[in-house]
């Protein structure tokens, strides 16, 4: 005779972590198909019944470029390094872009998928990291308009440091992904963060060497200058590709160790808060 075994079933209880979480990044790596596809459907969704589609990935750096040629380069006579204007303020509008764009999508990315938050499990860290990578796409349309500028302008690109541009390009985006999740997690709890994004990214605009050089900032104020990444990223990518500037220095490793504090400070106060997402929002 079989002796027929019951085996009662197993309830698994999902529950937030108690106390100081760790950040348990590897949750990344074993969610990684859904980080594609989250990535892949901004990416669609973002062009979904634009009449331009992708085009507005270079229209919006391409207008701003014009306008800071007119004001700049051709009204103030801003110094552009000896580099033709259009090149000079199109290189920094490159990482510019990726770094607003990245705001933009990522400060609301928790809030406007809130039905995925309060029904499924997923670490949520996916959501603004996706927003942050799906640029990416942009940045890469938009920059082969950089490239007909320079054979248009005939300026040869800086080959000894070129290599390096990927590096600053990593800089840019860990910038971007440090201080969108502050604005992502903060935004869950108060909603004035989409009101002052806007004048949050003009302010730091203008504080950011992308219609000047930083050249014109006088030596004392350079230390405090470069507490600002994203003039390290900005000038990183001008020396990458047009050899402007002297490359890394100590303003540069300023801006670096800032980026990372503003990064592994986000990512332990966003998995902090991940507990009262689902609540909260």
């Amino acid at each position: 005779m079989t002796e027929i075994i019951k085996h009662e079933p197993t309830t698994v209880y999902i529950k937030p972590p108690k106390g100081f979480a760790a950040l348990n990044l590897r949750d990344l790596w074993i969610y990684r198909e859904l980080v594609f596809f989250m990535i892949w459907r901004d990416i669609k969704v973002r062009y979904k019944q634009t009449l331009l589609g992708a085009l507005w990935a270079i229209i919006q750096p391409v207008l701003t470029m014009l306008v800071f040629t007119f004001l700049f380069g051709k009204i103030a006579k801003v110094s552009s390094d000896g580099i033709p204007y259009p090149i000079f303020s199109y290189t920094a509008l490159l990482p510019w872009g990726l770094f607003v764009a990245a705001l933009n999508q990522a400060s609301r990315s928790l809030t406007s998928n809130h039905n995925m938050i309060t029904k499924i499990y997923f670490p949520r860290l996916i959501l603004p990291v996706a927003s942050v990578l799906g640029g990416l796409v942009d940045f890469a349309i938009a920059f082969v308009v950089l490239i007909f500028l320079m054979i248009y302008y005939k300026v040869s690109p800086a080959w000894a440091s070129l290599w390096t541009l990927p590096l600053f390009l990593l800089l840019a985006i860990i910038t971007a992904l440090g201080v969108s999740l502050w604005l992502s997690a903060i935004n869950v709890q108060y909603r004035d963060v989409n009101y002052a994004l806007p004048f949050m990214t003009q302010f730091w605009l203008f504080i950011t060497p992308v219609a000047y050089s930083s050249s014109v900032i006088s030596q004392k104020w350079q230390l405090a200058y470069s507490m600002n990444p994203m003039a390290g990223v900005v000038n990183g990518f001008r020396w990458a590709l047009l050899g402007s500037g002297n490359g890394p220095d100590a303003s540069l490793w300023v801006s670096v160790a800032i980026s990372f504090l503003i990064l592994f400070s986000g990512l332990f106060y966003f998995r902090n808060m991940e507990k009262t997402f689902a609540d909260t929002i």
